[in-house]
């Protein structure tokens, strides 16, 4: 079905190329999982099967690209729209109308399907992905969740072979990404197309995938078959250049280190249990968990960093945040969580000034927010955006680090010395002269991270720190946060990824439509079914693992990470075979 043969891909101002002598061949069929570190070209290479690239995105482009026996080069977008379908990790970036069938029906016009067709091909596509009856919704108030489901029954409409997913699930909260796994899975099982997935929620989804193909720099494969194969035989290979393996199998590869081997590897959840049940623990009293020391050790006496006191805020008739109050101590390192619509966002906005609150809502040490002067809010409290792009202001990457840097009026030489000193610690330094814009998502997000952490705030405040990264990125930023932390600096992130949420912070603020429904140590929210629930909210795959696991032996309760799970075992060599 797709056919690359020594591909390589060059941007107009970059030096390196993107993609660099790339062969593949995918059959029709597969269902195949994108692997690759941030920056590596698994986007690029999905545009150049729809032919973006070149068509519609410079760059010089070398090697052939086919698809279902088209060269996409020889080929116009148009017809090569009814072959390939790109679902992006942004639904609002694909939309084009304001209403969810003239939505559909846009590509079916470009197309110039005759117009007794379309109705047929809008409901048959809306019935695909669960949407009946959603012809005259507005998409602007669709969930996130929603919209992707929309942004896949436009493509459906036109009835392409392959399905290419780029981080599809990345705006979504626990249940919208599974709604939208779902949805791949019943597109898998019709046996009609050709899937391609760019994920790294991969616990999720692993089931579903044939094959994993891993790209290297500059698009070289790095692994290419089974999923059990790459994560098992090539596991080393992908952690030291920064790519996501799924939990089970990170879990998998620490109890080998035991002396604990796993066979055969497992890559689901149902397999880690299946094996796991056969493992003989330790259940010695003396035995504390990391999570049960979070909750013996939660309680701060400190002073109080921020505080929050019924806090209202509607836009237009719609009520966003209702009533909150949360009070939050110096030197705390919290998440704020919920799904997509819940508040998280407009609370933080709030807290930074972004939105204006209401005089004496928020007191930031002990001072009312509204009295402090926007260059003394900037030195005290830092906010990363969720898009970094919303936070760019110059023409250089150097110049996003040194921006906030010269406002503080230090010397050139400081300045110049502490930010080259931040865009290494980022990965960022060869990209110093580099328009912003032009950078990757991954190295946007550090890009913006790096901007506000540059001025050293007391407080700081991260809207999904670790979207867009690869694992080595992401582990090194989250490091850098503990770091942080621990030099005593409030550290507050909003997040959807429960598993970051389980393994850094200390507390939970958690939220839906507007209201906090709890805020307390981390794990005592994750022993709270009806409250994740309620929230729209999963346990991250290791603690349902243990969940599980903990129906039948009591001492698997309330372990949230590998470093929790790992004392649980003998330190023998045992070999479990299923």
């Amino acid at each position: 079905m797709i056919t690359i043969d020594q591909l390589t891909v060059k941007y107009v101002g970059r030096k390196q190329p993107t993609l660099q002598n790339v062969n593949l061949h995918i059959n029709a069929g597969e269902t195949v999982l994108l692997l690759g570190a941030s920056g590596c070209g698994k986007s690029t290479l999905a545009l150049t099967l729809n032919g973006l690239i070149p068509h519609a995105i410079g760059g010089h482009i070398e090697g052939t690209v086919t698809v279902d026996r088209l060269d996409t080069q020889q080929t116009t977008v148009a017809e090569l729209a009814r072959k390939v379908g790109i679902v992006f990790q942004d639904p609002e970036a694909q939309f084009v109308t304001l209403k969810v069938e003239d939505e559909i029906v846009f590509g079916l016009e470009n197309l110039r399907f005759p117009p007794e067709q379309m109705r047929e091909r809008v409901d048959q596509a809306l019935a695909k992905v669960a949407m009946d009856g959603f012809h005259e919704h507005r998409v602007e108030r669709l969930s996130g969740g929603q919209k992707q489901r929309i942004t896949l029954a436009a493509l459906l409409a036109m009835e392409p072979h392959i399905l290419v997913f780029d981080e599809p699930t990345a705006n979504l909260d626990p249940i919208g990404t599974q709604d939208v796994f779902a949805l791949i899975g019943e597109q898998q099982a019709q046996q009609r197309h050709t899937i391609i997935l760019i994920e790294h929620k991969l616990d999720e989804l692993m089931h579903l995938i044939d094959r994993v193909i891993v790209l290297g720099e500059q698009g070289s494969i790095l692994a290419d078959g089974a999923p059990r194969i790459v994560f098992d035989d090539y596991a080393d290979t992908l952690q030291t250049h920064g790519i996501w393996i799924p939990q089970i199998c990170l879990l998998a590869h620490h109890l080998r280190t035991q002396g604990i081997v796993l066979d055969p590897f497992p890559v689901t959840l149902d397999e880690a249990e299946m094996a796991l049940h056969t493992i003989a623990v330790n259940t010695t009293p003396d035995q504390v968990t990391n999570a049960q020391k979070i909750i013996t050790t939660s309680s701060l006496e400190a002073t109080i960093a921020i505080d929050v006191r019924s806090l209202s805020f509607s836009y237009g008739r719609e009520r966003i945040l209702d009533d909150v109050s949360l009070t939050i101590p110096q030197g705390d390192f919290l998440g704020i969580v919920g799904a997509n619509g819940a508040g998280k966002t407009t609370l933080a906005q709030h807290l930074v000034h972004i939105l204006p609150p209401p005089n004496k809502t928020i007191f930031l040490n002990n001072n009312d927010l509204t009295r402090i002067s926007a260059h003394d809010l900037m030195t005290q409290i830092g906010y990363v955006f969720q898009n970094p792009e919303h936070q760019f202001i110059t023409n250089s990457v150097y110049d996003e680090v040194a921006y906030g840097l010269r406002t503080m009026r230090l010397h050139n030489d400081e300045v110049n010395t502490r930010t080259m000193a931040m865009l290494e610690r980022f990965g960022l330094a060869r990209y110093a002269k580099a328009n912003p814009f032009t950078l990757s998502h991954g190295e946007k997000r550090r890009l913006s991270v790096a901007t506000m952490l540059a001025v050293g705030q007391e407080i700081l405040i991260l809207d999904e720190p670790t979207f867009g990264q690869d694992q080595r990125n992401a582990t090194a930023m989250m490091e850098l946060l503990c770091d942080l932390h621990s030099e005593g600096r409030t550290i507050i992130i909003i997040t959807h990824d429960m598993g970051l949420v389980a393994e850094y912070t200390r507390h939970v603020a958690v939220m839906s439509n507007g209201k906090l429904l709890f805020h307390g140590p981390t794990p005592i929210a994750f022993a709270q079914p009806d409250l994740l629930h309620q929230a729209r909210l999963t346990l991250p795959p290791l603690a349902r693992l243990t969940t599980r696991m903990a129906e039948h032996r009591s001492a698997w309760q309330g372990l949230l990470t590998i470093d929790d799970i790992i004392p649980m075992f003998d330190q023998t060599r045992t070999t479990i075979t299923q």
